[in-house]
Formats: C-alpha cells, sequence, structure tokens
C-alpha cells in the first residue's frame, strides 16, 4: 500500500484513521481499554534501522525510492484515544490516528496487535474482579501464554484490578507487584512434606503461602500450622472441590488456632468459578490460563480503518468522509468524538459525534484524550491512574453489567451525524 499510494502521489494525503470494535466478543456487556502505554512506546520507537532496509532491500518489498523514505520514518501526526482503563463499547472510537496515509498505514499492525491482546486480557480481567468483590486475584499465567504475551498480559490484568502477578519481568518492567508460592515440585523435591515445608518457611518466613495438596491436605494443614506454631501466612488448594474443600480446611485451621492463615484457591478459575467460590471461605484467587486467553475471548476484534481523507496533498485541502460498504463489515464516515452519558452517576449511552463537536452536561464525560501531538507523545500516564480510571468507570455502568449471563452491551451506542441538530 505504501509503494503504491507513493507511486500514485496519494501517499502524502492527510488521513483519519480510527481504532474501534464492530461489536463486543459474544455475549460480553462491557470491553476495556488496555495497552495504551505500550502503544505509545511502539509509535515512539517505530523506525526502520539498516537491518531492516538490507532485509527489505534483499527480498524486494519495496522499491529504492521507498526503502529512502522508510530509512527516515518516524511517526509525525496526532494521535487521541480512550485513556487506559476505560471502558468501550461497540463503535467506540478507541484510538484516532491522524496524518499522512503513509505514516499512518503503517502503524495498522502494531496498533491492532497490541490493543487486541491488552484489551481482551483487561476485559476478561474485569469480569474476574468483579466476581472476586474485594477478595484479591493474582496473575499466574506465564506458562500458558508467549513470553512476551505473559509480561502484557500482567499489566493489563493490573489495570483491570488484579493485585498482583507472579510475572517478575512485569514487575521489573512496569511496575506490577509480584508475588508468588511453592509448586508441587517443590515438595516433591525433599524426603518428606516436613523437610519441605521447613525449607520454604526457613527462606521466606512465617507468611509464607504452603502448598498443602501435594499429599494429604489434612496432614499437610495441620503440619503447616504446627511449624509456625499457627502463625502461618497462608496455604494453597489447587485441585478437588475447592469449595468443599476450603471449607474444611478453614474449619481445621480455625481449630488449631491459625484464624488469621488464609487460603488462597488455584486450579483453571474463571469468572464463573470465581463467583461459585463467593459463599466459600477463601481469602484470594490465583488465576492463570483464562485470564491469559481473554476467557475464550482471546481477542477483541478491533479494526483499523481510513474514516476520513483529504482530497489533495494539498495542506488545505478539506477532509472527505470514507466508509466501507462491505456486507457485516461496514465501518461509518468521518472523524469521531465521544462522551459518556450519565444520569445521577451512571452511564446510560455511549455518544458519538460525527464531524461535529459533542456536548454533554454536568455530569456526562468527553472519552477522547490527547496521546501524541505532532509526533511527541504527551498521553503517558502512571499505572496506577488506569487503575484507579478503571475502578471509577466500572462503577459508573448499570448493575447488568456485573452480571457473568450472555447479553447485549450494557449501555446503547447512539451517532450524532454532522447535520443532526
Amino acid at each position: 500500500m505504501l509503494r503504491g499510494a507513493r507511486q500514485a502521489g496519494t501517499a502524502d494525503r492527510r488521513c483519519v484513521f480510527e481504532l474501534f470494535a464492530r461489536r463486543l466478543p459474544d455475549g460480553r456487556r462491557y470491553g476495556v481499554v488496555a495497552g495504551v502505554d505500550r502503544a505509545l512506546d511502539a509509535i515512539e520507537q517505530f523506525t526502520f534501522d539498516q537491518p531492516d532496509i538490507d532485509y527489505l532491500a534483499e527480498h524486494q518489498v519495496v522499491d529504492d525510492e521507498t526503502l529512502g523514505w522508510l530509512a527516515d520514518y518516524r511517526f509525525t501526526g496526532d494521535v487521541w484515544g480512550y485513556p487506559e482503563g476505560e471502558m468501550y463499547f461497540p463503535g467506540s472510537p478507541v484510538l484516532v490516528v491522524e496524518g499522512s496515509f503513509a505514516e499512518c498505514v503503517l502503524l495498522e499492525t502494531v496498533l491492532l496487535s497490541i490493543y487486541n491482546h491488552d484489551s481482551a486480557i483487561a476485559s476478561a480481567a474485569s469480569r474476574m474482579t468483579g466476581a472476586a468483590g474485594d477478595r484479591p486475584c493474582i496473575e499466574m499465567g506465564s506458562r500458558r501464554t508467549h513470553e512476551q504475551s505473559a509480561v502484557a498480559a500482567a499489566r493489563a490484568a493490573y489495570v483491570a484490578g488484579f493485585q498482583a502477578t507472579s510475572n517478575l519481568e512485569a514487575g521489573r518492567r512496569h511496575g506490577v507487584p509480584t508475588t508468588g508460592t511453592a509448586a508441587h515440585a517443590f515438595t516433591l523435591l525433599h524426603d518428606t512434606e516436613r523437610d519441605a515445608f521447613a525449607a520454604q518457611l526457613a527462606a521466606l518466613g512465617e507468611d509464607t503461602t504452603l502448598l498443602v495438596d501435594t499429599y494429604d491436605v489434612e496432614q499437610a494443614v495441620r503440619l503447616g500450622v504446627e511449624l509456625t506454631e499457627g502463625r502461618l501466612g497462608a496455604v494453597r488448594l489447587d485441585s478437588g472441590d475447592l469449595g468443599a474443600l476450603a471449607a474444611e480446611v478453614r474449619e481445621q485451621l480455625d481449630s488449631l488456632g491459625a484464624e488469621r492463615t488464609r487460603i488462597i484457591v488455584t486450579s483453571d478459575l474463571d469468572e464463573w468459578q470465581i463467583a461459585a467460590l463467593a459463599s466459600a471461605p477463601v481469602d484470594g484467587y490465583g488465576v492463570g490460563t483464562s485470564l491469559v486467553t481473554g476467557s475464550g475471548h482471546p481477542t477483541c476484534g478491533f479494526v483499523y480503518k481510513l474514516v476520513s481523507r483529504a482530497t489533495s496533498t494539498g495542506p488545505d485541502a478539506a477532509l472527505l468522509p470514507v466508509a466501507k460498504k462491505s456486507k457485516d463489515k461496514t465501518s461509518i464516515g468521518g472523524r469521531k468524538l465521544a462522551l459518556r452519558r450519565l444520569t445521577g452517576g451512571v452511564a446510560e449511552a455511549e455518544i458519538i459525534a460525527i464531524d461535529r463537536p459533542v456536548e454533554g452536561d454536568h455530569d456526562d464525560r468527553d472519552l477522547l484524550v490527547r496521546l501524541v501531538v505532532g509526533g511527541e507523545v504527551v498521553g503517558r500516564e502512571q499505572l496506577a491512574a488506569a487503575r484507579e480510571r478503571h475502578a471509577r468507570s466500572r462503577a459508573e455502568l448499570p448493575m447488568d453489567a456485573m452480571k457473568l449471563s450472555r447479553g447485549e452491551p450494557v449501555i446503547k451506542t447512539s451517532y450524532l451525524e454532522a447535520r443532526d441538530a
């Protein structure tokens, strides 16, 4: 596309691209935006070094003139978007990218890759933390996904309310709190379970979490309490009927004087299993496979579409709305602005205006913020801010948003055409 547009003389036309989802994953009631800061890093770092140029030349991907243009490439346009942690709905203009066609079209794959992955994880994580209520969720899915995806997944889950991750690289790179427990291999390494527990306690102290279902749960719990004189931090259950087993272990711990010892459960948990354990005496959840695969929806279905383009390459050329008309894959032309309509603090609708300002009343919220101006990133923020935004935005949604049953988006998307009053 880049080579063809440059040869046709259209590559420098000013254009507006938008990243959005035509629909939510089947049955979902809302989505969560994540990966914004990672996308900003990608835009800033998107350049072509000499090995890149050499590869493109060797394989004749583009001509020499385009190679020269790519050697000097750096995005110089503007970007607006939903801030990280915000909710999104069908049609929400999650990202708006403006610049020349040439510089904007090169970003399509990297932006879609980041937003589709991270938002899928955050959307699943939000459902899980909603089901967990005040009980903490710990991300433990690194062994169930690509090694780099694991780091991004830990970050996205933290945005959506997870308390910590077992992935140390996510802690180093993004500042996500880290925690973890021993695996069954540690117990099996030692001659006895007593030796294993004693070694772990000696290394990590009495507040550690002992994995108690390698052999016999009742005996392991008793041993852990004995070795710490009732001061054991937590036990982890990783198999069996977790609800029934947690009740038995809680009763045993209390009878042994270990009332403060917490019970952490793991074992292929998802949001439905977390909800089913709401009445069980569980103090926290470790979630892996379901989380890092988006709980059945590993992508959000985001697309990146051209919605406006200049009529010429002139600096004052007017922008013309353009739209795709393919069956089941239509797009809506024109630049979008978005507002969350609220009444009494409760979200009612996603209002999207086309080629016109959108006005709200005292408690409505504008959704798009500046992320890049003239190629310079201006929208970076602390991860804690995204985490707090998610909690606020989710709290604005109607109560039906927290249902785990299949349903339609919890608020509707309404469009205001440019000609509307």
